[in-house]
């Protein structure tokens, strides 16, 4: 497994930060009781979480103390918490997490620390059955720990490999919009129930935000529906798989979306080529952070897709603080997707 040194030293951490959390007192049995002052205590892992939490929050988002933990660029596949962050955690209220194999170590803080009255939302969990396997697709690179949702992997073009482990599920959630609309409705019930005196407030300002969702998921469709192409094809991992299903948009890629490898195969890179001249695509894309080295390798073994512009989607895998002073949040990047996947489709 990816995650296995994490968790090693995570465990190691938990002792002494459990240690020191009951020392200052973590463990009060108190419910929160926003009444008497207290700052009630909301705990978001990733940006697409802290986003939707602050839009339901409105204009009472200075009065709690909402905390992201992976930020200034960090990629939730390859954070290594502090003690700090778990003992946050353990002190909060609320607290979101992705509930995928990158975020494990949330559960372990989460059952080493007891709060009564913690409210812990996993996002695989509240989505049930929406939530995907990772899928090797033809001509794909297998990571070597991670198998297909069909339980097959493609190390060679058209050549089926030894069957893999277990696949593991696909933690990109948040990249599916109709997924966003049904977590924002959970996270604000989660919160009005902690808050009870402000829970009306908190629903008003979730049904305003899962209307602008659900517009820009319109025009998504509406995108898609009138497009020449319905096929992208991408020179990095691939970590849209929610979003691509959720319009029927085909998709080639290089790796999956979990995947730790960087360097793609001759093979990959020969298939990715030959699927741009083939299909005539007008262009190739990678992912926020990627170096594009792989994409520009794929362009220079093409035939007739060498001059093809290499554009990118953001995955909000890399959110960093000077993005969100600036202004950014989760749908003004979806929105920016969205005027990417217009060039790349037509």
């Amino acid at each position: 497994m990816k995650n296995v040194k994490k968790f090693g030293w995570i465990i190691g951490v938990l002792g002494i930060v459990l240690s020191a959390v009951l020392f200052v007192g973590c463990n009060d049995t108190e419910k929160v009781d926003t009444a008497k002052g207290k700052k009630l205590s909301v705990v978001t892992t990733i940006y697409p979480e802290y986003a939707w939490v602050k839009e339901i929050l409105g204009a009472r988002v200075d009065s709690l103390d909402l905390v992201l933990l992976v930020k200034n660029g960090m990629d939730l596949h390859s954070f290594n918490p502090s003690a700090k962050d778990i003992a946050t955690i353990a002190n909060a209220d609320v607290v979101v997490y992705v509930g995928g194999e990158s975020d494990q170590w949330v559960a372990k803080a989460l059952a080493a620390t007891p709060k009564a009255g913690r409210v812990a939302l996993n996002l695989m969990e509240l989505l049930g059955d929406r939530v995907k396997e990772e899928e090797v697709v033809e001509g794909m690179q297998a990571d070597p720990s991670t198998g297909s949702g069909t339980g097959e992997r493609h190390d060679k073009v058209g050549e089926p490999a030894e069957p893999t482990e277990a696949s593991e599920n696909d933690e990109h959630v948040w990249l599916s919009l109709k997924n966003a609309e049904i977590l924002v409705r959970q996270l604000a019930e989660a919160v009005a129930k902690l808050d009870t005196a402000h829970a009306t407030e908190y629903h008003m300002n979730a049904a305003l935000y899962i209307a602008r969702i659900s517009a820009l998921d319109a025009q998504y469709r509406a995108t898609v529906d009138s497009a020449s192409f319905k096929t992208i094809l991408f020179g990095d991992r691939f970590p849209f798989r929610y979003l691509v299903d959720d319009y029927g948009i085909k998709y080639f890629a290089a790796f999956v979306g979990c995947s730790a490898e960087s360097e793609a195969s001759f093979e990959t890179v020969t298939f990715l080529a030959n699927k741009m001249d083939s299909l005539s695509l007008p262009a190739i894309l990678t992912i926020d952070g990627g170096d594009g080295k792989i994409a520009q390798a794929v362009l220079t073994a093409s035939k007739k897709s060498k001059d093809a512009p290499v554009l990118t989607l953001n995955s909000m895998q890399s959110v960093t603080e000077e993005q969100i002073n600036s202004g950014v949040d989760y749908l003004s990047m979806m929105q920016d997707n969205l005027e990417v996947l217009k060039k790349v489709l037509k």
